[in-house]
């Protein structure tokens, strides 16, 4: 049995029950519950607080855990990072009322900054020599500006709606952020071939995203043209149909590659193209 902690609530616990279920885990869904198994896997789900994701995992009392890499870098923890999983993506910025003239970094020099990653931002500022007063809030770190609290802000950007409705404004992009998978470095052998299962499956559900399975019938004469134009895994698969001078033509591609791709496919007599979704894709 493995252990992964997960953040009890928000978005990044729903991209990672969302992950955890495209790979085929079973996670009984209970809210009020700190500590639940799976029905078909190896792993118990520890649900905690994003902030304390980092600790729990490099003292041991989670094998795993998914985590912003914000949270990480702010906690500063001895984990191992197996993984990016490429969701929950955001930046922390600094932003400042949109009114003020913004000058360069060096207009933070002397200047109030709230913020709920203050290790981060101080590191910064000491990189590039810049005194700033560094105010630590728990809360809605985007208020303080309009409040008098702070001249600054420092905080997770995601949209950047909430800056708009705050009369903010975005300056300086300090870190980009996106959810990670971390592990205890003591982690046991044992445990270890339960990770290499749950990796095996999460790289079958990372490589089908944006891809799609493509299907289309093509005239032979113009069969080299089609397949030098379709991209592939190696290449496309070429079977001929019932209909002489006809072939069927699968391969999978990018969702963004095929709307490239798809005139040109049908100057070439392309017909009856059938675009479906990909949900795993073994290397």
């Amino acid at each position: 049995m493995i252990r992964i902690a997960i953040q009890s609530k928000g978005r990044l616990y729903e991209d990672t029950i969302n992950l955890l279920t495209e790979a085929g885990i079973k996670i009984p869904s209970s809210k009020r519950t700190l500590l639940v198994e799976s029905q078909n896997f190896p792993i118990e789900v520890l649900f905690l607080r994003d902030d304390d994701i980092p600790q729990s995992v490099a003292s041991g009392v989670a094998d795993l855990g998914i985590v912003g890499r914000n949270e990480l870098e702010e906690r500063g923890e001895d984990v191992d990072i197996i993984r990016p999983l490429g969701f929950s993506k955001c930046r922390l910025s600094l932003a400042i009322p949109k009114a003020v003239d913004y000058t360069g970094l060096q207009w933070f020099e002397g200047r109030k900054i709230a913020t709920s990653y203050p290790n981060i931002l101080r590191r910064f500022m000491q990189e590039r020599g810049i005194q700033s007063d560094i105010h630590v809030i728990t809360g809605s770190v985007e208020i303080s500006p309009g409040i008098g609290l702070s001249d600054a802000i420092f905080d997770i950007v995601s949209s950047g709606g909430t800056l708009v409705s705050n009369n903010l404004r975005e300056v300086e992009v300090v870190m980009k952020s996106e959810a990670l998978l971390i592990g205890y470095k003591q982690m046991a052998e044992e445990k270890r071939h339960i990770l290499d299962e749950l990796l095996f499956r999460i790289e079958a559900v990372k490589n089908a995203e944006d891809k799609k399975y493509v299907l289309m019938n093509v005239p032979s004469e113009h069969l080299e043209e089609v397949v030098s134009v379709l991209p592939g895994m190696r290449s496309p698969t070429v079977m001929p149909l019932a209909t002489p001078g006809w072939n069927s033509v699968h391969t999978v591609v990018d969702e963004k590659s095929f709307w490239q791709i798809i005139s040109r496919l049908k100057e070439l007599g392309a017909e009856g193209i059938l675009v479906v979704p990909v949900e795993k894709m073994i290397l």
